[in-house]
């Protein structure tokens, strides 16, 4: 009976520019695809516990399709450790304060939480409108 060999990348994967527009998108649709580029499962040389990943540039961030049941009933808490110390934003407000944050969290629930997807988050780049700093790396649009 042949056994067939567990293929191992060697060496350091080289890593692409991806530019995802948000615009007229679902949250979670958005998020899994982003996540999906980020672990670099789109490769055929995806291996496990590597790094495999590319940069993801996401534009119109603040265009998302979000219904407004979604928009009322959501929050977004954090808390101070202190007594009293819990603060809530309603999906509505962090949409039009910090849209990026909205996206971040959802692709950070769908990612490893170790080192590994604390390295992979810094390779997402999130931005409000359709202007980006990222111009020189020429990023190709998702398929």
């Amino acid at each position: 009976m042949a056994m067939d060999k567990t293929f191992v990348l060697k060496g350091k994967p080289e890593s692409d520019w991806i530019l995802v527009d948000a615009k007229e998108q679902g949250l979670g649709r958005l998020a899994t695809q982003i996540a999906h580029l980020l672990l670099g499962k789109h490769k055929p040389t995806y291996t496990p516990g590597v790094d495999m990943g590319d940069y993801v540039v996401v534009v119109n961030a603040r265009g998302m399709n979000l219904t407004n049941e979604r928009m009322l009933t959501k929050f977004y808490h954090k808390h101070s450790n202190y007594p009293g110390g819990l603060k809530s934003v309603s999906l509505r407000d962090q949409l039009q304060k910090h849209p990026d944050r909205v996206i971040r969290a959802a692709v950070w629930g769908m990612l490893p939480h170790n080192k590994m997807g604390r390295r992979l988050i810094k390779k997402l780049k999130i931005y409000a409108g359709n202007v980006h700093p990222h111009e020189a790396q020429n990023p190709a649009p998702v398929a």
